[in-house]
């Protein structure tokens, strides 16, 4: 069944598109404008795609967009799908499934994040290099289908060491201060409790946000090389004893536009000239 709706999406984007991407790019919120920078971008709308579901969430595109990016051919999803819009980790996950069909090999997440780390401000830009399932849900959970991936997938190195230290070189030619840590899944849509802002940091977060974690682990089930990125958008609950809203969030993404955009681009550059 999972595999008929992914030759179906497969085939409606193919239909539109017929070049391999090599690059996926997952943009969360407020990220959503590295799919402008993409050339002769051919856009397709989550609602005409068979089996896709509707991005509901504000600074959410809700499109996919085809084209070139800095030498490569990549695929990117301007606005993803959650768990706390109500649907099932295998629909949040779908399009990850669809990449993997069209020849995605390397995955780039980004999201926007609350910092947990005490020493990040907002508009921080943090490597992803580990995370922490918080939600006690996986997407892999049900009948595995060996033509996906393995039934055990390793997870030691979810996030691509090789595509770590491009992100760290590009980031030192930038003189970026790229900061580094965990990031932490919980399933929102409530922002945290400071209570549980301490527990995370007892626990080892670096930031806390309500996406990424069950694309990273799909994909990694699929076989692809994973690069994470998150946007400190807002300080966690309690750090700065202030109220937590979206709203900010996309003010954050905003700022650091060009920083994210320069990181971006250049670790793509540096990928396609391997």
């Amino acid at each position: 069944m999972l595999q008929q709706q992914i030759s179906e999406a497969v085939a409606c984007i193919r239909e539109k598109f017929t070049e391999q991407p090599s690059v996926g790019l997952i943009l969360g919120s407020g990220l959503g404008m590295l799919a402008d920078e993409i050339t002769n971008p051919v856009k397709i709308s989550y609602d005409s795609i068979p089996n896709f579901p509707e991005s509901t969430v504000e600074g959410h595109a809700g499109q996919l967009v085809l084209g070139e990016l800095n030498g490569l051919t990549v695929i990117a999803m301007q606005g993803r799908f959650h768990y706390y819009e109500g649907y099932g980790l295998d629909v949040v996950t779908f399009p990850v499934r669809v990449m993997k069909a069209l020849g995605v090999e390397t995955l780039l997440v980004t999201n926007a994040a609350g910092g947990v780390n005490t020493s990040f401000i907002p508009g921080d830009l943090m490597l992803i290099t580990d995370h922490i399932n918080n939600t006690a849900q996986n997407p892999l959970i049900g009948p595995n289908n060996p033509a996906l991936g393995v039934r055990f997938p390793d997870m030691s190195t979810a996030y691509d060491r090789n595509l770590q230290a491009i992100a760290r070189d590009v980031a030192a030619d930038l003189q970026l201060n790229l900061k580094e840590g965990v990031y932490v899944w919980n399933t929102g849509p409530t922002y945290e409790t400071p209570a549980e802002i301490k527990m995370l940091q007892a626990i080892g977060g670096d930031a806390v946000g309500m996406s990424t974690v069950p694309e990273v682990i799909v994909a990694r089930h699929a076989g692809m090389d994973v690069l994470g990125i998150s946007c400190i958008s807002n300080m966690a609950a309690g750090i700065l004893d202030q109220p937590l809203n979206h709203e900010e969030v996309i003010e954050t993404t905003e700022k650091v536009r060009e920083s994210f955009l320069a990181l971006v681009k250049a670790v793509l550059e540096r990928i396609g000239a391997q």
